[in-house]
């Protein structure tokens, strides 16, 4: 697995080594970023050629600005702040074209590749992708504000306060921003998880899913965590909503990170080497 995807802060000495002009170090250390780069541009700028450009932009951006990083963010926080950057001006170049969102086709083939089991059955390998196809079509449709948030947050693993870091908000704006993009997008995959409990929520019923969402930021107290518990242990449709909600969530924190392009890792390559000469 590669640095960043295990931890948020890289290896000291090969990030040190890079900073110093390690050009072998340099090289490794973006072609271990590359995949998550690539996975965070693909859903924030749309897939297919402005993903790979964006990303391309990015690692070079970084390489020519790593010997001045000095640690006040982690690595993590300061490579996805200038991906959003990137990712904001190709939005705005193209402001009057219709928005392109992620082909969940090509992300569904991914999650497939990499999590196929080779003892499922075809129906259980149907029901993978149809739910692939559900959450990244999920992902896709959400507004961008709410897209960052999630994809930061709930995907690549940043803390709330590095995301409010990143975004230049509140602690307290993203998690609203979190919570409501983690409730629409459980809305939209819950059909397809199945077992789920159907008819209206009970007028007394809490906002169990919000409750859920904030307990996952540690923001609701023990007694209201506890008084959740009681309501679900008596209430199957509230229990189920929220069983769909942490499969949600399991599958955003597990979402694969993509296969680079052979024609994208030779365009970094050639021009990591001309940036170098």
């Amino acid at each position: 697995m590669d640095t960043l995807t295990t931890s948020n802060t890289p290896d000291p000495a090969l990030l040190a080594a890079a900073r110093a002009g390690d050009r072998a170090a340099l090289s490794t250390l973006l072609e271990q970023v590359t995949p998550r780069i690539l996975r965070f541009t693909s859903r924030m700028c749309g897939d297919g050629e402005d993903a790979r450009d964006v990303a391309q932009e990015t690692l070079l951006a970084a390489a020519r600005s790593l010997p001045d990083f000095r640690g006040a963010s982690s690595l993590s926080t300061w490579l996805f702040t200038i991906a959003r950057s990137f990712c904001i001006k190709r939005r705005r170049k193209s402001r009057f074209a219709p928005e392109r969102v992620v082909s969940g086709a090509a992300a569904d083939e991914e999650v497939a590749r990499r999590v196929s089991d080779p003892g499922a059955s075809p129906e259980e390998e149907l029901a993978r992708r149809q739910v692939g196809r559900a959450l990244d079509g999920a992902i896709a449709a959400l507004e961008p504000k709410y897209r960052e948030v999630l994809l930061l947050r709930d995907v690549e693993g940043l803390s709330a306060p590095e995301v409010a870091s990143l975004l230049g908000l509140t602690v307290e704006a993203v998690k609203s921003r979190l919570h409501r993009a983690r409730l629409s997008v459980r809305e939209r995959v819950a059909p397809v998880l199945g077992d789920l409990p159907t008819g209206r929520a009970a007028a007394a019923c809490p906002d169990v899913l919000t409750l859920l969402s904030r307990h996952e930021e540690d923001d609701i107290t023990p007694a209201q965590c506890a008084e959740m518990e009681r309501h679900l242990a008596g209430c199957p449709r509230c229990a189920g909503a929220c069983a769909s909600l942490r499969r949600t969530l399991a599958l955003c924190r597990n979402l694969p990170t993509p296969e680079v392009p052979k024609e994208t890792r030779q365009l970094v390559r050639r021009a990591l080497d001309d940036l170098l000469r």
